[in-house]
């Protein structure tokens, strides 16, 4: 009789399961304390005829070190799953996770690529740290030019005596396009976004870097009547199908004719306020038709292709669109800041 409860309980201690302290401490009572299952059988043990001790003394003996085995395990189990759970992982990225949002720059930046993209305009790009030769002399800057002075421009091998030997931060993305021209023969139509460098304080309407997206278009017969389609198509995609441009004569050396373009003011339509300097006009880009000098020094026929070229830049853009006052706010990176742009696409 004593046997059959042995092997019975045998059975039962295999099959315990318990996921928490608690219960595990329950069994612990049920099975092995003094008043326990196994120590009842231990009491019986002083009935057992002399004859059979041995055998259910060795018995008794394996059944209490299988309950204690098992329990045992099952506290280091629960004791293991609960120190997972309240492990700190340091890698762990903190909650709640904010999503993050394109930048202001960015989202204006891919507007306006995409505009001359459906125009048949590819990108190209060029290195921030340029030659004198792409940056000034091949787009007919003088020698004596105010842009190559030290004030203007940031240098990281000055030579007074040699300016082909300068090596500076382009000041502007048409260093792209004079790359572009010594190494492919017209037809040529590219858009060349980046960042450009000047040496400039650095204050609400001014900073020594910002973003520009400059265009060229070479080819036979191009004429400023196209210039001025393609600026138009592009000033109503960007500011809406009511807006107007208008073009000034201006002066760059790498053009000629050169204009700079304003648009219809987009807060008062044109009627004047303060934002437009109550003109109707916002200035936006500067363009021509490239100098026929830009054309030979890149190596191609001045008398074969013409061409135009146009630069707009981005934070210029984007405070149009989004009012923005101060152009240090696009580079400070100011969560507050940021977070307005949250529902821009």
């Amino acid at each position: 009789m004593l046997l059959e409860k042995i092997e019975a309980l045998r059975a039962q201690i295999k099959e315990l399961k318990a996921d928490n302290s608690e219960a595990i401490e329950a069994l612990r009572i049920k099975y092995l304390s003094k008043k326990g299952e196994v120590t009842a059988l231990f009491n019986e043990f002083r009935n057992v005829p002399n004859e059979q001790k041995r055998e259910f003394g060795q018995r008794l003996n394996e059944l209490k070190t299988l309950a204690t085995e098992k329990i045992n395990s099952l506290k280091e189990k629960s004791q293991a799953s609960e120190a997972q759970a309240n492990k700190i992982d340091i890698t762990r990225p903190a909650f709640p996770s904010e999503i993050g949002t394109r930048h202001p720059i960015s989202t204006v930046r891919k507007e306006i690529i995409d505009i001359f993209s459906r125009l048949g305009f590819t990108l190209a790009d060029g290195p921030e740290v340029e030659d004198d030769l792409h940056v000034f002399t091949s787009l007919n800057f003088a020698a004596d030019h105010p842009a190559r002075d030290m004030q203007d421009t940031f240098f990281i091998n000055n030579d007074p005596n040699d300016v082909t030997r300068n090596i500076v931060l382009r000041s502007h993305t048409s260093s792209v396009q004079s790359r572009v021209m010594k190494t492919t023969q017209p037809p040529i139509r590219i858009i060349c976004p980046g960042r450009v460098y000047r040496n400039e304080a650095i204050t609400a309407r001014a900073h020594c870097f910002f973003h520009q997206i400059e265009g060229l278009y070479i080819d036979k017969n191009v004429s400023f009547a196209d210039l001025k389609q393609v600026l138009l198509y592009f000033a109503k995609e960007l500011f809406g199908p009511e807006t107007k441009i208008r073009l000034r004569p201006s002066y760059f050396p790498f053009t000629e004719p050169s204009a700079e373009m304003d648009v219809s003011c987009m807060l008062c339509g044109g009627e004047g306020c303060g934002f437009c300097k109550h003109t109707g006009w916002v200035e936006i880009l500067g363009c021509g038709m490239v100098d026929p000098n830009v054309l030979e020094l890149c190596g191609i026929d001045s008398k074969v292709y013409t061409g135009y070229a146009f630069g707009v830049g981005v934070e210029r853009i984007t405070n149009l669109k989004y009012m923005v006052k101060d152009l240090r706010m696009f580079s400070e990176n100011d969560v507050r800041f940021l977070k307005e742009f949250e529902h821009v696409h």
